[in-house]
């Protein structure tokens, strides 16, 4: 599976035109994005798509060295599954 990054505010999988499966954040500040979407398709559910797009958002976040405001319900309770994303959670 490919994690595309074109955009400026979201990680997909998928055409650019006709996503398969997204997770969508807005900056806030110079330190910190909130993730406020996650969408996968009824073809793709699943399979993990949407835990890897976490962890790629995770990922980024580590790399820019940003915290994640997990406003999603999905991203939010995959960062309470998953202790290791602590060091990019805004508390």
């Amino acid at each position: 599976m490919i994690i595309i990054n074109e955009d400026k505010n979201s990680f997909y999988v998928g055409e650019k035109d006709k996503r398969d499966a997204e997770i969508h954040y807005v900056p806030s500040g110079n330190s910190t994005i909130i993730v406020d979407h996650t969408f996968v398709s009824d073809s793709m559910r699943g399979q993990g798509v949407g835990q890897a797009l976490v962890r790629r958002i995770v990922e980024f976040a580590r790399k820019e060295g940003i915290k994640i405001m997990p406003l999603c319900p999905f991203t939010k309770s995959q960062f309470d599954r998953h202790k290791d994303y602590d060091d990019v959670l805004l508390k």
